[in-house]
């Protein structure tokens, strides 16, 4: 099984931009203290391709969470960015709010196939 999370924690890490917009807040957990934050998880990771009954290559599923007060557009553009620099592309985005903390939510969700 093929581990992106270090790679990805790494990444998003490393875009300053994105660094300062959430002044160092990108977690793999999903307890939240301060505003804005990106949290990230893996959603799914599997043995996707064989060859001679043997795997070759997994497709893995990650979402990125970003959290804010406010907007979330210029985070997420930069969380996009980032994930697309990694080999990722999107599969799905949802804009939501949540009303008992009354926090913006933007969950998105990359996929990719990497051999191994």
């Amino acid at each position: 099984m093929i581990n992106k999370k270090t790679e990805m924690s790494k990444a998003l890490r490393a875009n300053e931009v994105l660094f300062n917009l959430v002044d160092g807040r990108i977690f793999a957990a999903s307890e939240l203290h301060d505003y804005p934050s990106v949290t990230y998880f893996e959603v799914t990771n599997f043995d996707s391709q064989y060859s001679e009954d043997a795997p070759y290559a997994s497709d893995i599923t990650m979402q990125v969470d970003v959290w804010s007060e406010g907007s979330t557009t210029d985070i997420a553009v930069q969380v996009d960015k980032t994930m697309k620099q990694l080999g990722f592309f999107r599969s799905s985005a949802s804009d939501l709010y949540e009303e008992d903390t009354r926090i913006y939510h933007k969950a998105m969700r990359y996929k990719i196939r990497e051999a191994f």
